[in-house]
């Protein structure tokens, strides 16, 4: 069809963020996004899933909020109560969760009702590129935080809490993924957990919490949540079924007390997250989530074995990496004469696709060399040969 003559451009607003790039598939190796084994979603159980509760409760999409309300499916946020127990050990109360369009929107909303243009958040050094281009369009300034291999350093929190009150700025939030931290795949420890918390209110500045990866662990095992361990509150956590069931679902959550729900609402005007979404999801997951997990969490070590495997073949010491703690990462140290900024593009015209570091840092010039590898998605053989394909970058 050929497009109108009308010239749109004029009346855009000012300040849009550059246009999106028009979609052409993906490259033949795929090692961005956060993308999953496709192998692994478990789609006949999803469908049996899906006959079953659209049979039971199929008339209830006749009404917004499937007669649950605005925070969402309540037999999911009924799961979720469980499942946070169990596994973060939250203790929380249905309505205190509210079903999200995924993470980002949840960011989003969080954003929404504590973030205005001007503000300052104390942010981990290298962290999810979404949070870091959403701060950047609302004009937050985000101080980074440097990491160890046990997440944000409180050290450093701790120096940059007294450089910003010297200065006479109180920040916002503290953003963290403490658990299968984004891109650095660490762990935070209870005991440091412990120490956000007293800095945290020491200064009373809030903590947003984000878990997205936390299902996606080797051993299974983790500490409480941050949520978990606050005695007074003024911890916002957020999760996703996105990494452990699948992406394109777009569900995620917030666990909040009703005056932060209260106030996201105002702000949620989709009229609801998609419906059948939470509808599968909770008919899915009451009976088979504890045991999928495992078994996608073996899936995802094996492909990183592999990924790490190769890298080592064929870069030996040029490629400098630490083993995850589980997720679907690998943050990589290149030399420091290599910009992955443009090594992005030439990667991509051989049919590579990488994430250069600098979109995942507050820090350009240290990430600069750096890149994120998902190896989640492509199999071991395309692992294997995808690695084999860019040995050239360090020639």
């Amino acid at each position: 069809m050929t497009s109108p003559s009308f010239d749109f451009v004029p009346h855009l607003r000012s300040g849009l963020p550059a246009p999106a790039a028009r979609w052409s598939g993906f490259p033949k190796f795929n090692f961005t996004g956060g993308h999953n084994d496709a192998a692994q979603v478990p789609v006949d159980k999803l469908v049996a899933a899906a006959a079953a509760v659209l049979t039971r409760e199929g008339p209830t999409l006749a009404t917004y909020g499937l007669e649950s309300g605005p925070l969402g499916y309540r037999p999911l946020r009924e799961f979720l109560v469980g499942k946070l127990k169990r596994d973060a050990g939250i203790s929380c109360t249905a309505d205190e969760i509210l079903i999200t369009s995924g993470s980002l929107q949840a960011i989003d909303l969080v954003n929404g009702i504590l973030l205005g243009p001007g503000d300052t958040v104390l942010i981990e050094q290298d962290t999810y590129g979404g949070a870091l281009t959403r701060l950047a369009r609302l004009g937050v300034q985000p101080v980074g935080v440097a990491l160890d291999r046990e997440g944000m350093r409180i050290d450093a929190l701790a120096a940059a809490l007294d450089e910003l009150k010297r200065r006479n700025i109180r920040p916002k939030y503290i953003y963290t993924i403490p658990t299968v931290q984004n891109p650095t795949g660490t762990i935070m420890s209870e005991a440091r957990r412990l120490e956000l918390l007293n800095l945290a209110q020491a200064h009373d500045v809030p903590v947003f919490e984000d878990d997205c990866y936390a299902d996606l662990i080797w051993d299974g095992r983790r500490p409480p949540a941050i949520h978990a361990l606050s005695k007074r509150g003024g911890v916002i956590h957020i999760g996703s079924f996105s990494k452990s069931i699948a992406p394109a679902l777009r569900v995620g959550f917030i666990v909040a007390p009703w005056q932060m729900l209260s106030r996201m609402l105002a702000l949620k005007t989709d009229a609801g997250s998609g419906a059948l979404e939470q509808m599968v999801l909770a008919e899915y997951c009451a009976p088979h989530f504890t045991s999928h997990v495992p078994k996608l969490t073996r899936g995802l070590r094996a492909k990183l074995d592999t990924l790490m495997e190769a890298l080592d073949e064929q870069f030996g010491t040029a490629a400098e990496f630490r083993d995850p703690k589980g997720g679907i990462f690998l943050w990589v140290k290149l030399p420091d004469n290599v910009d992955t900024l443009k090594l992005y593009q030439a990667a991509l015209a051989a049919g590579v696709a990488i994430n250069p570091g600098p979109e995942w840092s507050t820090d350009k010039t240290y990430a600069g060399s750096r890149l994120r590898l998902c190896f989640a998605s492509p199999s071991r053989e395309q692992i294997r040969e995808g690695v084999r394909g860019f040995d050239w970058w360090l020639a």
